[in-house]
C-alpha cells in the first residue's frame, strides 16, 4: 500500500483532526508500521461510540500497516471512580472490554494500566519529571479530559495525578500516533508542548469525531467542551445505542430521539447517518408508503442531508430508517460479546 492511500486511510471519517498532516506524511515515509495507540477508561457499556465508531477508525489504522494498541486504563478508571472504584469490577470489565476490541478490531493489541506499570520501573519516576514540567493550573484546566469540571465536581488530589499519567503512558509505550476523540485534545497539546523539553518523542495526535447522544444537545459552560456535554455516554442510558440493547430497545429509542424537523445542527440521527451508516452501506433505502412519495435511495450522506433540511424527507421515516440499519450493524456484534448475568450486574450497580 502506498503513502497516499494510508494517509487517506487514517484522515478518512470520522477523523476530524491531524497534529500534523505534515508528520503524519513524515512517519509514513519513514516508518512501514509506526506504534499507535488509544486509551479507555473501563466503565459502563459498550455502545455506538465508544466501540464501533472507535472501532472504525481503530481498523482504518490496522488496514494502513499501523501496530495498534488499545491502552485499557485501569488506574485511571480508579483514580476517576468509576466502577465504584472496586478493582474487581474493574478487572471483571477491563477483560469485557478487551474481549469486545479483539472481536471488532482483529490484530489489535490489548495493554492494561497496571500490567504497563509493573514492567516498567522507569515509568514513576517519568511520572515526576514530567509532573515538575506541569503546573497545577494547567493540570486544572486538562480535567476535562476525565469528563469533570472544577465548577461542578469536588476533585480529589488523586485525580490530579491523571493528567500527567496519560501523558507519561504516551512516553513509555513509545509511541508515533495517539489517537482520542475529540475530547482528548487537550492532553495531545499538553504532551506537545512538555515531550520537547523533556528531550521525549513527540507523536502525531489523531482525534476522531464524538458521537452525539439521541437527546436534545446540552450547552457545556465551556465552549470548547460543548461535544463532551452532549456525547453518547455510558451513564446516559435513555440517549445511548448499547452493543446489548435488543431490537425492540433500539426502536423506541430512535423513536424519542431529538430530530427536530429540517434541523440539520447537532442533529443526532444524522449524524448516526453519517458516521455510522454510511461508513457500512454505500445506500441508504428509505421505506415510505406511495401517499407519502414511495421509496427513496440515498447514495450520499449530503444528499440525505440535503433532503431533510429541505423538510423531504420527515424525522419519522429518518429515525424508522435509521433504527433499522443500525439495528443490522449491531446484531451481529450483540451476538458475539458474551455478557454474563454478574458483568451485567456489576456495571449497573456502578453507573
Amino acid at each position: 500500500m502506498d503513502v497516499a492511500e494510508k494517509i487517506r486511510l487514517v484522515t478518512r471519517e470520522p477523523t476530524e483532526e491531524v497534529v500534523t498532516q505534515e508528520e503524519l506524511l513524515n512517519l509514513f515515509n519513514t516508518n512501514s508500521h509506526p506504534k499507535h495507540y488509544i486509551g479507555l477508561e473501563i466503565s459502563g457499556f459498550m455502545h455506538l461510540g465508544s466501540l464501533i465508531l472507535t472501532g472504525f477508525k481503530i481498523n482504518d489504522f490496522i488496514k494502513a500497516g499501523v501496530k495498534c494498541t488499545v491502552f485499557l486504563a485501569d488506574w485511571h478508571t480508579y483514580l476517576n471512580n468509576k466502577l465504584g472504584g472496586d478493582w474487581e469490577k474493574i478487572r471483571m470489565v477491563s477483560k469485557y472490554y478487551a474481549d469486545a476490541f479483539k472481536m471488532f478490531c482483529p490484530g489489535v493489541e490489548i495493554v492494561e494500566g497496571s500490567q504497563l506499570y509493573e514492567s516498567r520501573r522507569d515509568y514513576w519516576l517519568d511520572l515526576v519529571k514530567f509532573a515538575k514540567n506541569m503546573s497545577l493550573e494547567r493540570t486544572m484546566r486538562s480535567l476535562t479530559i476525565m469528563g469533570r469540571s472544577t465548577e461542578k465536581d469536588k476533585i480529589d488530589l488523586g485525580q490530579l495525578f491523571y493528567p500527567p499519567m496519560q501523558a507519561v503512558d504516551i512516553h513509555t509505550m513509545d509511541l508515533d500516533i495517539v489517537h482520542a476523540g475529540m475530547d482528548q485534545r487537550k492532553i495531545h497539546m499538553l504532551v506537545r508542548e512538555i515531550f520537547p523539553k523533556m528531550k521525549w518523542k513527540v507523536p502525531v495526535a489523531v482525534h476522531h469525531h464524538i458521537l452525539a447522544g439521541l437527546g436534545e444537545p446540552e450547552l457545556a459552560s465551556d465552549s470548547d467542551s460543548d461535544f463532551v456535554s452532549s456525547k453518547m455516554s455510558k451513564s446516559k442510558s435513555a440517549s445511548g445505542i448499547f452493543v446489548h440493547d435488543s431490537d425492540e430497545e433500539i426502536n423506541s429509542k430512535f423513536k424519542k430521539a431529538w430530530c427536530p424537523e429540517g434541523i440539520i445542527d447537532k442533529n443526532p440521527v444524522l449524524e448516526i447517518s453519517k458516521h455510522i451508516i454510511f461508513h457500512e452501506f454505500n445506500e441508504i433505502v428509505v421505506e415510505r408508503p406511495a401517499k407519502f412519495g414511495g421509496n427513496v435511495t440515498y447514495t450520499s450522506y449530503q444528499d440525505l442531508e440535503g433532503d431533510f433540511a429541505e423538510k423531504k424527507l420527515h424525522p419519522s421515516d429518518l429515525k424508522a430508517t435509521v433504527s433499522k440499519y443500525v439495528t443490522d450493524i449491531i446484531r451481529p456484534i450483540r451476538e458475539k460479546i458474551v455478557l454474563t448475568d454478574e458483568l451485567s450486574e456489576a456495571i449497573k450497580k456502578t453507573t
